[in-house]
């Protein structure tokens, strides 16, 4: 079988290592950031030091497909996650009364800290005898066949020349294969990009009582708190009694920037509807900083004008591949989903040919597009309204990248109008069927433009649209009144 190499020991690199090992291949994966330390696996995953995975130290979602993924593809991973602490949420248990029906048994989420899952995956992908994982190693350069668009391995900081059947580039953000390919001389399509144009702050709390009830209830089944007109406050369980907060923000908004002081977002989160409880001292302790993180681009890797017939020997993978915007929870789920998928057409392509790269290239097209077009348009609908609700004129930024076609020429799927999301959103608070079809959306296992297709899904939210009553429920603080209890906690930095 070929043998591979996967530059990048994150999730993507590490669940496609365990993937093509359990199949018998032989996998090395380089990882430039250092091993994980030995015992037991919640404090190694505390102490493990990722320099260059700096968001595994913020709140991270495995959603519904996630959860699929693991279930179908790495069942052991899942049960060593529970058995560390990590727990299933069932979604249903927010959902309006009605009947279930099949396929709710797939609307959960995982609990867990992106350190566990990560560290679980590690020693299981490890534990194959085909695969080796090399720790503080980078590579710097890919080899070339003297004729052709073909990678036959790659150069590492250390000089050292691997020969390689196939290579996949799971370097995360930065897509270092961009500047390999770039050196080695060898053209590619452009990227297609779209800004996320939002901010976040995060902390993590422990909560005192492992026993005792919790401090206040779970208004979205796996999550408290909410996205409101002007900002995001949510609330996410993890596992062995850690929670985490995490706050959304336009940047550019100096009192929301002073969130990343420990009192202001300790004020804020005493604001936010369904938070106080949580946060209240009896109740939980923080475990660490506040996080402040710029959301990345939303990016699809090679798709973009200038489109080439792909590189043969050298597949993408996790965010090297595409990039979500972090705020919607869909990144690390469909880097599961999309390592898992290649790990199949590696299996039925082993020569690693340009078929392969055929197929990788359709396999992105099927499962990742959708999902980059999505999160343009998200992040674009979040950032106006919340500049409206703000006050100033809202800020269209760059237009939104216009995408290719599909392949064969067929069309781009246009995104669901504006008021036909709101008008399903509204009647998903009463209609079980609509919020089952939202609540596919949200966790990714289906697109809008599946659930939308649906006539009978379409002929509900119509239905539920007139005379629907306003949500009930506590309503968040005016931006005003936010913006003031935030700057007013300012010069206090003796809490946390």
């Amino acid at each position: 079988m070929t043998s591979t190499v996967i530059a990048g020991g994150g999730t993507a690199g590490l669940a496609l290592a365990l993937a093509l090992g359990a199949r018998g291949h032989r996998v090395r994966v380089l990882e430039r950031g250092g091993p994980p330390p030995q015992g037991p696996v919640l404090k190694s995953a505390g102490l493990w030091e990722r320099p260059g995975v700096p968001q595994a130290g913020h709140d991270h979602i495995l959603n519904a497909l996630g959860v699929r993924m693991l279930r179908t593809h790495a069942p052991a991973v899942l049960d060593a996650a529970l058995a560390e602490g990590a727990r299933l949420a069932d979604l249903t248990a927010a959902a309006p009364p009605g009947a279930a029906e099949p396929g709710d048994e797939d609307l959960v989420t995982l609990l867990v800290r992106r350190s566990v899952l990560d560290l679980v995956l590690h020693r299981a992908a490890s534990a194959l005898p085909r695969v080796s994982v090399s720790h503080r190693t980078t590579v710097r350069g890919v080899l070339t066949a003297p004729t052709g668009r073909r990678v036959t391995g790659v150069v590492t900081d250390g000089g050292e020349r691997i020969q390689a059947g196939l290579v996949v580039d799971a370097s995360g953000r930065r897509a270092a294969s961009r500047s390999w390919l770039a050196a080695a001389g060898v053209p590619e399509a452009a990227d297609l990009t779209g800004p996320s144009r939002l901010h976040a702050f995060g902390r993590f709390y422990r909560l005192r009582d492992p026993d005792g009830p919790p401090p206040g209830p779970l208004n979205r089944a796996n999550a408290a708190g909410g996205i409101w007109d002007h900002y995001s406050a949510v609330l996410h369980p993890a596992d062995n009694e850690v929670f985490a907060v995490t706050f959304g923000a336009l940047p550019g908004d100096r009192a929301m920037a002073a969130l990343r002081t420990p009192a202001a977002f300790t004020a804020a989160c005493r604001l936010s509807p369904y938070l106080a409880a949580w946060v209240d001292e009896g109740a939980a302790r923080p475990i660490g900083p506040v996080r402040a993180i710029a959301m990345p681009p939303n990016v699809l890797r090679g798709a973009g004008p200038g489109l080439r017939a792909p590189v043969a020997g050298l597949l993408r993978t996790g965010d090297a591949a595409c990039v979500t915007d972090p705020m919607f929870g869909r990144g690390l789920s469909l880097a599961l989903a999309h390592a898992f998928g290649l790990a199949e057409l590696i299996g039925e392509h082993p020569a690693a040919d340009e078929r392969l790269a055929l197929a990788a290239a359709d396999l992105a097209d099927r499962l990742l597009r959708p999902w980059y077009e999505e999160g343009v348009h998200d992040s674009r609908s979040r950032a106006e309204r919340w500049r409206a609700a703000a006050g100033p004129p809202p800020d269209p930024g760059p237009a939104a990248p216009a995408a290719p076609a599909a392949p064969e020429g067929g069309p781009t799927v246009a995104p669901v109008p504006g008021p036909v999301r709101t008008a399903a959103l509204a009647a998903a608070a009463t209609d079980r069927t609509v919020w089952r079809g939202i609540t596919r959306i949200g966790t990714s296992l289906a697109t809008p433009a599946e659930v939308f297709a649906d006539p009978g899904f379409t002929a509900r939210v119509r239905a539920a649209r007139a005379g629907a009553p306003a949500p009930g429920g506590p309503r968040p603080p005016a931006y005003a009144e936010l913006r003031g209890a935030i700057t007013a906690r300012v010069p206090d930095r003796k809490e946390g």
